[in-house]
């Protein structure tokens, strides 16, 4: 007997038909035998439903609040789903996010996991029933609040309890047939991974790939969790993502795929003195308004002026209350102006078989170059390319660049509900 832990994504349990199509599954999966823990989201656009509606009752919601009406959506599915399989005739129970021992910090709307005690879920599958666990959402015990993971939260609860309960596989279902070399909606001809290492999928997905969350993938690496990516929506295998030592000793492909991300903006810091200490001074800065940077990169110093302009990337999200702060320390810092971009794009190359492999920068840069695409801004690390270029251009060149690494299939890859996620 395999204890499964299954994640199911908002599209997945959109409605009353997709709940009882998942709860079949959910319930074959039993009856061969496999202890199940099911982890879920709100059903479709439920969150983005209660954040706007938390929008019309005030413009700045208490975030313990807000905690508490987007921890309702979970709490929905994951209450439907036991009752469609109780249906079913199979015993089944649902579970908070603290009732399910998920422990976390008391930072409301990104709260991090400091500990999971799964004594109920452990409870429950030594009495044959099958555990539902709402995803997002955890408890601080020191105020004794709801919290929420944010973004991605959903697969960190499903790998944090699946490494808690020490489970043979972390099953994450969503609306494609697994992991892609690039966006099945961007790119038709996108082939499906079958494995790839969890090295490569966290670029992938600190990149801007959607199907897996970057603090679900380091938490399954850190833990040691085997993740199968598979779609609700088809009984295709998916995609197996395994830690090196526990995969089969091959070399790895060069390329594993193309990555494209819209929801950065750039800020440029124009004029800055060229002398020891400025680069640490506006760095400081941005931390402290919790900003997370992406890329950076300072330009030649102008001998004549000794002055260098530093651009960075960040979520479009910081953009406001990073250039607020920048502003208001332009006389202490010494610039000259700042400059903000929101119609960029990423694009990036990700392949453990860069190491040993010749040539990929300049077939990469060359195949860009042949399509008229302009670079603003490159950063590398020993698996991955990214380049900054303009946002109505990035399709094109998310399509370009994997034609040109040889990626495209035969076959039309599926999105089943649209999203891709």
């Amino acid at each position: 007997m395999s204890l499964i832990v299954q994640k199911y994504g908002g599209s997945s349990v959109a409605d009353a038909e997709s709940i009882k199509r998942v709860a079949k599954r959910i319930v074959e999966t039993r009856k061969a035998g496999n202890d199940v823990v099911v982890v879920v989201s709100a059903m479709g656009d439920t969150t983005d439903d209660l954040l706007d509606l938390a929008g019309k009752v005030t413009p700045l919601p208490e975030p313990r609040e807000l905690d508490m009406l987007l921890s309702a959506g979970e709490r929905i599915s994951m209450a439907l789903l036991a009752m469609t399989i109780k249906g079913m005739g199979h015993d089944a129970r649902s579970f908070t996010g603290s009732q399910a021992g998920m422990i976390t910090d008391a930072r409301h709307g990104a709260a991090r996991i400091v500990d999971v005690t799964p004594v109920r879920l452990r409870e429950a599958l030594s009495e044959g029933a099958i555990a539902i666990v709402a995803g997002f959402q955890g408890f601080n015990r020191d105020t004794r609040d709801i919290t929420t993971l944010g973004r991605g939260g959903s697969d960190t609860t499903a790998v944090a309890l699946a490494a808690a309960l020490d489970a043979d596989v972390c099953e994450i279902y969503t609306d494609v047939d697994g992991i892609f070399t690039a966006d099945p909606r961007i790119v038709k001809s996108a082939t499906k991974i079958d494995r790839i290492t969890s090295e490569e999928m966290l670029e992938l997905a600190a990149a801007g790939s959607k199907v897996l969350y970057i603090r679900a993938v380091e938490y399954a690496r850190r833990h040691g969790v085997t993740l199968h990516v598979r779609s609700s929506f088809s009984n295709a295998e998916g995609t197996i993502v395994y830690n090196p030592e526990d995969g089969a000793k091959v070399e790895e492909p060069i390329i594993s795929g193309v990555a494209s991300d819209l929801s950065e903006a750039k800020i440029t810091v124009v004029g800055v003195p060229d002398i020891p200490g400025k680069a640490a001074h506006i760095f400081t800065i941005v931390a402290g308004t919790g900003a997370n940077i992406d890329m950076i990169v300072q330009n030649v110093s102008a001998a004549n002026t000794g002055l260098t302009d530093i651009s960075f990337t960040l979520p479009k999200s910081d953009g406001t209350a990073t250039m607020q702060a920048l502003q208001a320390a332009k006389g202490e810092v010494g610039f000259e102006s700042l400059q903000f971009d929101d119609q960029i794009g990423k694009l990036s190359l990700v392949g453990a078989g860069m190491r040993t492999n010749a040539g990929v920068s300049a077939r990469f840069f060359s195949a860009l170059r042949d399509s008229g695409i302009n670079i603003e801004m490159i950063s590398t690390s020993e698996i991955r390319i990214s380049v900054v270029t303009r946002a109505d251009s990035l399709s094109e060149a998310v399509r370009t660049v994997h034609s040109a690494f040889d990626l495209d299939s035969d076959v039309e890859a599926v999105v089943y509900a649209g999203t891709g996620r």
